[in-house]
């Protein structure tokens, strides 16, 4: 399951293999699912092994109806069903003498009419930040990433979602020189003309559109873990570009791979495609899946090994935290402010470090087995 969750989230389009002897099986549905998961439109199911069923276009025809039957569960835009025998190239790169009955393309025909990857930009402006560059011999200032959704001029006004505070793209800068205009997919360094101080999982956005700067997350997700789901477990959430701690974590329901509808469930296991809440231990920046899907997904991470938990994708975000209980330690402002940040005052340029201090000490306290919120930084943006 880690291969295909992995590789479809990069997918533009997705073939399920399925031996012709066997039909379509629990894994395949387990496959579709992850398809739709990740926002895969396009898919094709490939019926293989028609020489081992006598080329029988009764037997396609069924595994072909079963598809159609679970298929339309799903927001496939295309869903596409070619029976072929590998070993022969029938039906791969050349259509077959040995099934008459079937005029469709091959796989390859089919593959070449398929759209190309969209090079427009799509989506709300996106750029999380991935680190900040610096030269003090040109006085320069610049924030590294790749944007994950629309584009961005020079002139125009961007927000750091989290602090709030705007200020002006003075400088665009690439490997190849300046330009004037970066686009969904493009890895550049945005100068600004005023030294907002982000950092690290700050994510730029237009004013007009922001992503949701939230405390609780609704996902769905598939568990990727050989360990079982805990509700004592440490785990963190992984975003674009940043690590929050995770204060809980609720499995509600399950997937039936059967029937493909979700049951009640209070726990989740290896290849289980779980609907969640998550309760972040501090905000963070995010969008729905659906609105953009680079800021819209998420890993959980073991906070002690770092393992790979659960992949997964953002349904609403909740921007109220979740009620804390007594077994949640809050790690206020006055707190750090008396010890590990005495050394910061407490203004709008020093809240990138601050927040990375408060961050790495809920990280600590989190894989201790401690769950821990950070107390939300002032609104700089009045």
């Amino acid at each position: 399951t880690r291969n295909p969750a992995s590789g479809a989230s990069h997918a533009d389009v997705a073939i399920l293999l399925i031996d012709a002897r066997h039909g379509i099986k629990t894994q395949t549905r387990r496959h579709a699912a992850i398809l739709d998961l990740v926002g895969v439109k396009r898919v094709i199911l490939v019926v293989n092994k028609m020489d081992l069923v006598d080329w029988s276009e009764s037997t396609f025809r069924k595994i072909e109806a079963d598809f159609e039957t679970f298929s339309w569960r799903f927001g496939f835009w295309e869903a596409t069903v070619i029976p072929t025998a590998a070993v022969s190239g029938d039906n791969v790169a050349r259509h077959s003498e040995h099934m008459p009955w079937y005029t469709g393309p091959t796989l390859l025909e089919h593959l070449e009419s398929l759209p190309s990857r969209v090079t427009e930009p799509t989506g709300p402006f996106r750029f999380p930040v991935q680190t900040v560059l610096r030269d003090s011999r040109n006085d320069f200032r610049g924030l590294a990433g790749t944007v994950s959704g629309g584009s961005v001029r020079v002139g125009e006004t961007v927000v750091d979602a989290l602090s709030k505070r705007s200020a002006k793209v003075l400088r665009i800068a690439t490997m190849d020189g300046d330009i004037e205009q970066a686009s969904q997919g493009q890895a550049v360094a945005i100068q600004l003309d005023t030294d907002i101080d982000v950092a690290r999982g700050s994510v730029l956005s237009k004013a007009d559109m922001r992503p949701a700067v939230a405390r609780v997350l609704e996902t769905r997700m598939v568990w990727l873990s050989e360990a079982a789901f805990d509700p004592r477990g440490s785990y963190l959430l992984r975003t674009a570009t940043d690590l929050t701690p995770v204060s809980n974590l609720k499995i509600r329901a399950l997937l039936d791979l059967e029937t493909l509808e979700s049951h009640e469930a209070d726990a989740c296991s290896t290849n289980d495609i779980a609907i969640g809440d998550i309760a972040l231990g501090r905000p963070a920046a995010v969008d729905t899946f659906a609105e953009a899907p680079e800021t819209g997904s998420f890993m959980l991470v073991d906070a002690i090994t770092g393992a790979s938990i659960a992949g997964g994708v953002i349904v609403a975000a909740k921007t109220e935290a979740a009620a804390a209980d007594e077994h949640t330690f809050v790690l206020t402002r006055a707190m750090l402010e008396r010890g590990l940040n005495s050394d910061l005052a407490d203004r709008p340029q020093t809240e990138a470090e601050f927040r990375r201090r408060a961050n790495e000490v809920a990280l600590i306290l989190r894989s201790a087995g401690i769950n821990v919120e950070i107390e939300s930084p002032p609104d700089y943006s009045i």
